[in-house]
């Protein structure tokens, strides 16, 4: 989506470096990308710059306008704040005129408040303190939950004065991951994401092995699956071209970086997935999805939003108790997600290549 160029102008005007701290993943990443255009659009001569994640920094490659990209490694469980000493000291001396925090998390609080920066935005935290307030600098109310996510950034920025626009995602693989893409996989292929950050966000492999046999046996195009370099995602990526033993089933099982992961998504005509970062980067990619979901709080700010994406979400007895259920926490996986079946899914598939593939 594109808006209008003309900016008004910005609440804080004159300013020559910002800086954004936003340490998310994939999927937080994507939905960061309009609030920055939004930045971009106001503060046309200044120096945008961003605090992300190693994962982040690889989408925001895609990202035309940036500054510097600063990475800042987390990983489970993630290092104390004080190992990075050496990336504040480095952020102290850009001496930035502005910091905007969209997620009020403690760690971007640390980040944002020790770089030294006289003028802070910051999302209010979700716990208060006296230390929250002062590291936060300016606090903004939280938006609404029922907004996606990016849109709920754009709207703090709203709050903080800029005026906005239609939102804008524009993610550029490159020619490089595009050529590496067109190598390896056909114009027009559903692509699978069988994996998630949780194993309680994963439809089981058994329903995934049943879908593509039945999806490839009725004719839809030929099918794409990937996985990061997690071993436990690699391992069901492997069960499953064992179990579906089609070579109209391809399976790319060297690990990708994020712009050809892209590049391999943009060639597809359709993603299926589940809750996880490569829904979301289909979405920002204008591909249409199909997803699948267990209900949960907060579910209305993740899922796909639009008439190109379909979500299949499946009541949870999970979702107003603090701990899973224990049939979940015996078998490991989501008991909620198994009930939604492969003929479902299926139909979704044929309905949404039927009305959103050209003729």
């Amino acid at each position: 989506m594109h808006g209008p160029e003309a900016s008004p102008p910005p609440p804080v005007p004159d300013l020559q470096r910002l800086l954004v701290v936003d340490l998310g993943f994939l999927g937080d990443t994507i939905h960061l990308i309009p609030a920055l255009h939004e930045l971009r659009r106001h503060h046309t001569h200044a120096r945008l710059d961003v605090v992300t994640t190693p994962v982040g920094a690889q989408v925001l490659e895609m990202v035309p306008g940036l500054g510097r990209v600063w990475t800042y490694p987390l990983g489970n469980p993630s290092p104390p704040w004080w190992r990075h000493l050496d990336l504040q000291r480095a952020l102290r001396r850009e001496h930035y005129d502005l910091s905007l925090n969209f997620s009020g998390a403690d760690r971007t609080l640390f980040v944002a408040g020790f770089a030294g920066i006289p003028r802070r935005l910051t999302r209010a935290p979700a716990r208060a303190g006296a230390w929250r307030r002062w590291l936060g600098g300016s606090l903004l109310a939280p938006p609404s939950r029922d907004l996606p996510v990016f849109e709920q950034r754009r709207q703090l920025l709203a709050a903080a004065g800029y005026g906005l626009v239609a939102p804008r995602v524009d993610l550029d693989p490159g020619p490089v991951a595009r050529d590496w893409a067109s190598g390896r996989v056909p114009a027009g292929a559903v692509h699978l994401s069988v994996n998630a950050s949780s194993p309680f966000k994963e439809w089981p492999l058994t329903s995934w092995i049943e879908l593509c046999r039945a999806a490839l046996e009725h004719g839809l195009p030929a099918l794409v699956a990937t996985a990061s370099t997690q071993a436990r995602e690699r391992e069901r990526l492997r069960q499953l071209t064992h179990a579906v033993a089609n070579p109209r089933l391809l399976v790319l099982d060297e690990p990708l970086r994020i712009p050809q992961l892209a590049a391999v998504v943009e060639r597809c005509a359709l993603h299926v997935g589940t809750d996880s970062g490569v829904t979301h980067l289909a979405m920002a990619l204008g591909r249409p999805t199909v997803s699948l979901f267990r209900e949960y709080a907060g579910l209305r700010e993740w899922a796909p939003i639009g008439p190109s994406h379909r979500s299949l979400v499946q009541p949870c007895l999970c979702v107003d108790r603090p701990a899973l259920e224990p049939a979940c926490a015996r078998s490991g996986s989501a008991e909620c997600l198994a009930r939604i079946h492969p003929s479902a899914v299926l139909q979704a598939m044929r309905e949404t290549l039927e009305k959103h593939t050209p003729a």
